[in-house]
């Protein structure tokens, strides 16, 4: 167990990516010119080659088993939201009874799973079972390592026989060659000849709940959902604001230290860990990558994460709501675009092309994000988000942007050809080539805002704690690629570059100003002025769903080549059915654990209390208050029982809705969601009229505040 490790004798540089085949360890094991070929293959220059491959997959082999692994697995991302693996040996026998290790270039460029269980969306028949996983050359490999038993982890995308994606990294992929190929166009118009490659980086911060092990086993809803279907807050919460920041207990402290060196051993720079806002919350942030690897590196990291938790006897909880009352966890999702030649396209800079360069791209971003609100919107739409998103902790679901006051009122200042006012009352004449300097933080953060500007990055704060952070960045990515390409096609087409750059940041910000909010997010004012703005509020995920195959949608994907109309067809199928089996489930657990378990407890402690009562009687006493609590539970047990067959019939009206998703979602929707919140609220009620001691499951006093 990594926990041992004593960094006296072991350096964390010798430790960082030794389960990595990093760029590190190519550049060591392969020749040099094959190195470079994959370098340009890396670099989409041109395609691998069988003959590149065949080196590269002997020197994978020969790393991964000098780590000690046995076999290969092409490591992908299907719809089910989860990741997926199917484990070969490296074994290959011989007639003479023995065995040759071996590892073609074939199988590590293409692997071939059954793709007949997985979500399609009916994109295929059921009988159609074949399906390829095609090797990320641009992700790293790495060595799975589950106590001792390790495995090689080629990340991969996933395609169907028709060449369908059937994965959420495809759409991934195409959504950063749509974001290069016209971030690529406006910079050429600028005249930048030096930068071959434009790319977005993310950086990723999870939050997640750590939990006793005996709690979870003993919850049944924890186990099937994720969540807890029941529970009353304890006296006290997250009210005191104690935790936050707080000094971190011996126990997570150790299991903290081990999850380190796990995600340090697979490359994975994890920076930053505390104490977050609700008891035993808690987060982890990595350092920025590209797209596609922080992606996978977060999908890792989640598993990482599960895995450890179980070495120290807890459970960590990835749910974005476990608990009612207490801060639910979120993925803030932090989002640049970059160069090939060193320049983030969203830092001010301090020349005036490189600020008349970040006022197009970041006015461009303005437009994407008011234009393609939906896309952001419907990219964050879960079942689990629906008990987060617009709650005290989280972001509203109406799409807003907070860019702090000095860059708003620089971009009205443009907008409106007035000088800008410094604070030491000197006039700064603003034009698209000249803006004060801008230091990348004179601005505070808003915690409150979905999408806010933080110095040289945009930090999307709706996505769930539990996604996978290939669906919001494909989204974001085809939103401002978009905007890019309109922007390049006027700055091609002008006889004055300046002078249209001039033109299109006016016009950006003034047409689409009106999702720049730089206020409380939370508070319900906002949400009266953003319905005056004209934004949208869609506050469930089924409603957002329902806009996925809007028309304009089809025709965006189409035209930068992300989705096609089928595909894009089969991923709202695929999200709305999930979101229905989703509440299914809850609801069935909900019944199975106020039958099975509530009711005989609460029925048991209620003849305890009325042999009391009877005892009481006969020695001539009077218990009134206590006779009261009698009935009143009595009562509340009859309310009960009375909605648990009204959520099963409600539940299975749902269930036979009828074939379409849109419709049967709305029905868990508007129909069986309402009557699962009146069964908790009744049964809520019990546990807080029932001795503890007969309670069936551990309270949240018991799994929010013993670690």
């Amino acid at each position: 167990m990594s926990d041992s490790i004593d960094f006296t004798k072991t350096l964390l540089t010798d430790m960082y990516g030794e389960n990595c085949f990093s760029d590190s360890v190519m550049r060591e094991r392969l020749p040099a010119k094959l190195y470079k070929e994959l370098k340009a293959v890396q670099r989409g220059d041109h395609p691998l080659t069988l003959q590149t491959a065949e080196v590269v997959a002997g020197a994978m082999k020969d790393w991964a088993i000098s780590k000690g692994a046995s076999h290969f697995t092409h490591w992908f991302q299907p719809l089910t939201g989860l990741t997926a693996e199917k484990h070969d040996a490296f074994i290959s026998p011989c007639a003479d009874g023995s065995i040759l290790l071996e590892f073609s270039g074939k199988e590590l460029i293409q692997g071939e799973p059954d793709a007949s269980s997985f979500p399609n969306g009916g994109l295929r028949a059921t009988f159609e079972a074949r399906g390829y996983t095609a090797w990320d050359t641009s992700s790293p490999a790495v060595i799975k390592d589950l106590r001792g038993v390790k495995t090689l982890a080629i990340p991969t995308a996933f395609v169907s026989y028709t060449g369908d994606a059937l994965d959420k990294k495809v759409p991934l992929l195409r959504s950063m060659a749509a974001i290069n190929r016209e971030a690529l166009r406006v910079l050429r118009a600028f005249g930048n000849t030096t930068c071959n490659q434009v790319y977005t980086n993310v950086g990723p911060e999870q939050e997640y709940f750590l939990i006793d092990e005996t709690f979870y086993d003993k919850r049944p809803d924890l186990r099937l959902c994720g969540r807890t279907v029941f529970g009353t807050m304890s006296a006290k919460g997250q009210e005191m604001d104690d935790h936050y920041f707080g000094t971190i207990k011996e126990r997570v402290a150790v299991f903290m230290k081990e999850l380190n060196c796990e995600l340090w051993k697979l490359g994975i720079s994890a920076k930053t860990q505390h104490k977050e806002v609700a008891p035993n919350q808690f987060e982890i942030a990595t350092v920025y990558n590209t797209a596609n690897i922080s992606v996978d590196t977060n999908q890792l990291l989640m598993e990482v994460i599960q895995n450890v938790a179980q070495h120290h006897g807890m459970v960590a909880l990835l749910h974005e709501k476990p608990f009612a009352g207490v801060n639910g966890s979120g993925k803030h999702n932090n989002w640049s675009i970059a160069t090939d030649d060193g320049q983030n396209l969203l830092t001010p800079g301090d020349s005036p092309e490189e600020n008349a360069q970040f006022l197009l791209f970041l006015t461009s971003v303005i437009k994407a994000v008011d234009k393609h609100a939906l896309l952001l919107r419907l990219s964050a739409a879960t079942s689990g988000n629906d008990h987060r998103l617009g709650a005290n902790e989280a972001p509203p679901a109406v799409i807003s942007m907070f860019l702090g006051e000095k860059l708003t009122e620089i971009l009205d200042c443009i907008t409106e050809n007035r000088p800008l006012v410094k604070r030491d009352g000197r006039l700064v004449e603003i034009g698209a080539t000249t803006i004060p300097s801008f230091p990348m933080d004179d601005t505070d953060r808003n915690r409150t805002s979905p999408f806010a500007f933080t110095g040289n990055k945009f930090e999307f704060r709706m996505v769930g704690s539990s996604q996978s952070l290939a669906g919001p960045n494909t989204m974001l990515n085809v939103a401002v690629a978009d905007v890019l390409s309109e922007v390049a096609d006027r700055l091609e087409a002008a006889s004055d570059t300046m002078e249209e750059v001039k033109a299109i940041v006016r016009e950006f910000y003034q047409q689409h100003k009106r999702v720049v909010f730089n206020g409380n997010g939370y508070s319900d004012t906002w949400l009266g002025e953003a319905e005056k703005r004209g934004l949208m509020n869609l506050g469930n995920t089924v409603e957002a769903l329902s806009h996925l195959n809007d028309p304009a949608h089809v025709e965006i994907f189409g035209k930068h080549k992300v989705f096609s109309p089928a595909e894009l067809h089969s991923r709202q199928e695929i999200y709305l059915e999930t979101y229905s089996k989703q509440i299914a489930i809850e609801a069935g657990v909900m019944v199975e654990m106020a039958e099975r378990m509530v009711v005989p407890a609460v029925n048991r402690y209620l003849m305890e209390l009325l042999a009391s009562l009877d005892m009481q009687k006969k020695l001539g006493l009077k218990p009134v208050r206590l006779a009261e609590s009698a009935t009143r539970i009595s009562q509340k047990l009859d309310d009960t029982l009375e909605e648990i067959r009204q959520l099963e019939a409600i539940a299975a009206k749902a269930s036979e809705c009828g074939s379409d998703s849109l419709v049967q979602a709305r029905c868990y929707r508007e129909d069986v969601v309402p009557a699962m919140k009146l069964l908790r609220e009744h049964v809520d009620a019990l546990e807080a009229m029932t001795d503890k001691a007969f309670w069936p499951y551990p309270s949240y006093e018991d799994m929010l505040f013993r670690l």
